[in-house]
């Protein structure tokens, strides 16, 4: 009797995880022929201009002040904790470096994709969500356009190309975050910390943080309609979904950060 209860908890185990593992490769497959979908979009004629610019403006704008405000304190607690380590080993008055490079390879590019894919990711897969279960989506299908060139497209060409303006924003924003403390907690004149950084920081440090940054936001945004669009149950299945989406797109900006900087060092 004990075996046949143990022969069945173990088939009922290895049943849900196959269940799993079959519905995590048809979630896979639908991400991946919405994204196939998106691509096609926006090569067909009557581009959504109008509608892309307002999803910069809705994405971009209101998100400067989040971006501003973890840009700035960033750059001061690195700058802090970079000063008093590196004054162990006399080498305080190079915070400046430290700080630089950090903030462009990649603080500033992930940081600013983690509160974009809270904020934005959140805002998108919340907004296509409720016109899912209010069945819009049907009934933009049934009067012959179609849904993702009129909601997808223009929400993930927006990100995408708003999400490095922010980060180069947020590494400015986060280099005179660190300035502030430099001159204030350590004595370091202004002059020889901004010369450390443009000694040490090079222009291909600063492109291979900002390539990422177009990766992380076509992921964000394409996650987040792609949730939008699968949400079912009402309002609850609304929040559920938004939750998803968020976490998700977390977890995709950190590991394809690494992924990236990888590909980064061999080109």
């Amino acid at each position: 009797m004990n075996s046949d209860l143990t022969v069945d908890r173990i088939s009922g185990r290895v049943a849900g995880l196959g269940e799993l593992v079959l519905d995590l490769l048809d979630r896979c497959g639908a991400f991946a022929i919405l994204a196939g979908h998106t691509v096609r979009a926006a090569a067909r004629p009557r581009f959504p201009v109008l509608e892309t610019l307002r999803q910069m403006e809705a994405i971009g704008t209101r998100s400067v002040t989040i971006v501003l405000l973890t840009a700035v304190f960033t750059g001061m607690v690195m700058a802090l904790q970079t000063g008093i380590a590196l004054a162990r080993f006399g080498a305080k008055p190079y915070v400046g470096a430290v700080v630089g490079l950090s903030l462009v390879r990649e603080l500033a590019p992930v940081l600013t994709a983690l509160m974009v894919a809270g904020r934005v990711g959140a805002g998108i897969t919340a907004e296509i969500g409720a016109m899912a279960v209010t069945e819009q989506i049907d009934a933009i299908r049934s009067m012959g356009a179609d849904p993702v060139q009129k909601l997808v497209l223009p929400r993930v060409v927006a990100t995408t190309l708003t999400l490095p303006l922010l980060t180069i924003l947020a590494v400015i924003l986060g280099l005179f975050g660190g300035l502030l403390i430099a001159t204030t907690q350590f004595g370091i004149s202004a002059n020889f910390y901004l010369q450390t950084i443009f000694t040490n920081v090079t222009v291909a440090d600063f492109l291979s943080g900002i390539a990422k940054t177009f990766f992380f936001g076509w992921s964000i945004a394409t996650l987040g309609c792609f949730f939008g669009l699968q949400t079912t149950g009402g309002t609850v299945g609304v929040g559920r979904a938004t939750t998803q989406a968020v976490v998700l797109a977390s977890i995709t900006v950190l590991i394809s950060d690494f992924f990236l900087t990888k590909l980064m060092f061999i080109l």
